[in-house]
């Protein structure tokens, strides 16, 4: 800067000084929240000559709709006892500031606000010519919710690409309270102010990565104003709208006589469904049928009936796809041939478990007589017996076996052995064998006498002629 620059910026300046006048900062309009508070803003100036009268005990005054003492004065700071405003001046005005609370306002407070000056000497100076407008509201001023993906902000309607970075901001102009509003989203915890927060703006941001969850869903922000009788509360709200590419949901088959499967695919954009049998695309025909069914603006549901026999190769494919993507999801489908062998198998398997079964209950009910390892106990009577003192009965043991024989007299050749139960005597070895031929002759007679009770019904030669001889041991047996 050169000489002559100087000289006039410092020739502007000392004019602005020598000229100053009195002169006043008010914003031009505030709202107010029924039952709260309003801050005005204000810084004043006064010619120069006054400058040694504003002093520590300078007063503020502040008129409503008009300058007239005796009409228009609502607050007196020399005075706040009886005023019919209450609040206090938050400034100093010996430094020329005279900013302002008031509390607990209502609608009866609405107008025009004038301020006035009076300092020692000849300082009284009313700012008729500038005024502020104090407007009392009911409910709080809702905040706004701004989109920003990667830094960079979005319209509301705007989509979003799942994945990407996104910050949803939500601000207030913050209104007079004690104690401050808070911000709220959603279901969230409430935000306290924070060291970023201005006194007049209050901000929250709400950061996340979008996925097709969040699809369609509505964040909203809400502030909220602690007041002394009630909380009053104001909320704007953002949805989301998040492109993504196909996702299959659900699917399934069944068969019967015929096979169905379903597919349920869900994107943004909304997605198109294909079926794929063996690898080949499948449309409509006289041996499959294909249906389709919106389930929503992002939600496709296809359905396939097949009535074509397939092979143990066969495979379907429901596919999916849209600008961002696809997905598939196959089918391992059942052959017919297979299914029909698989049923002849398990027929064959129950009919199998029966016939054993069967057998097995045959053989146990039928054959165990011949299996028996111990002997078969036979009751033999004398034929000449006609009491029961003189009946001789003979129990006899036998185990008999298959052989060939020429007669009934080879029988009597066997050696047999009788244990003698009718007088219920224990006989010894000795004795035993020394009756042997005695008990011989009874075996004989007694042999003789079923001979003939068996002559009766059919002869001797029909009775051995398809089977072997039996001969029989005969075994000692206690009585």
């Amino acid at each position: 800067m050169d000489t002559a620059e100087k000289s006039i910026l410092f020739c502007f300046l000392l004019q602005a000084v020598c000229c100053r006048d009195f002169n006043i900062s008010l914003p031009q309009k505030i709202e107010a929240l029924s039952g709260s508070c309003v801050i005005i803003k204000c810084r004043f100036e006064i010619q120069v000559q006054y400058d040694k009268d504003l002093t520590e005990r300078a007063t503020g005054q502040w008129f409503k709709n008009g300058t007239d003492v005796n009409n228009n004065l609502v607050f007196n700071s020399s005075t706040s006892s009886q005023n019919s405003l209450k609040g206090k001046i938050t400034g100093k005005l010996k430094d020329k500031n005279c900013t302002t609370v008031f509390h607990d306002l209502r609608s009866n407070h609405i107008g025009q606000y004038y301020f006035r000056i009076e300092g020692d000497g000849g300082l009284k100076w009313a700012y008729s010519k500038t005024s502020v407008s104090i407007h009392v509201i009911d409910s709080p001023p809702k905040p706004t919710v701004q989109l920003y993906v990667e830094q960079k902000e979005v319209q509301d309607q705007e989509e979003v690409l799942e994945g990407s970075s996104v910050s949803l901001r939500c601000s207030a102009e913050t209104l007079c309270s004690s104690p401050p509003p808070t911000l709220t989203w959603s279901s969230t915890p409430r935000i306290p102010l924070s060291e970023s927060s201005r006194l007049q703006e209050l901000i929250s941001d709400l950061n996340f990565t979008a996925t097709h969850r969040q699809h369609r869903v509505t964040f909203t922000c809400t502030i909220t104003y602690q007041l002394q009788d009630e909380n009053k509360t104001a909320q704007d709200s953002i949805t989301l709208h998040v492109q993504y590419e196909p996702k299959i949901s659900n699917s399934s088959c069944t068969r019967t006589d015929v096979t169905v499967c379903f597919c349920e695919a869900d994107g943004n954009p909304s997605p198109e469904l294909e079926w794929h049998l063996s690898g080949r695309p499948v449309t409509n025909s006289s041996n499959t049928f294909i249906s389709e069914e919106r389930l929503s603006s992002t939600g496709l549901r296809s359905s396939i009936t097949l009535h074509q026999s397939l092979t143990h190769t066969s495979t379907l494919q429901c596919a999916s796809r849209n600008t961002h993507g696809n997905a598939s999801q196959l089918f391992q489908l059942p052959s017919s041939v297979a299914c029909l062998n698989l049923f002849s198998v398990l027929i064959g398997v129950v009919v199998g478990l029966v016939v054993v079964l069967l057998c097995a209950i045959t053989y146990i009910c039928v054959v165990p007589q011949e299996n028996q390892d111990g002997p078969v106990y036979v009751m033999m009577s004398s034929a000449g017996a006609t009491t029961a003192n003189q009946e001789s009965i003979i129990y006899s043991s036998f185990d008999f076996k298959p052989r060939e024989v020429g007669s009934v007299s080879s029988l009597h050749a066997d050696y047999s052995m009788v244990q003698d139960c009718s007088g219920g005597l224990a006989k010894t070895e000795s004795s035993m064998a020394e009756s042997s031929r005695a008990r011989e002759a009874q075996v004989i007679v007694s042999a003789d006498v079923l001979t003939k009770q068996t002559e009766s019904k059919q002869s001797e030669e029909e009775l051995f002629a398809d089977s072997s001889e039996l001969y029989a041991k005969v075994k000692h047996r206690n009585p």
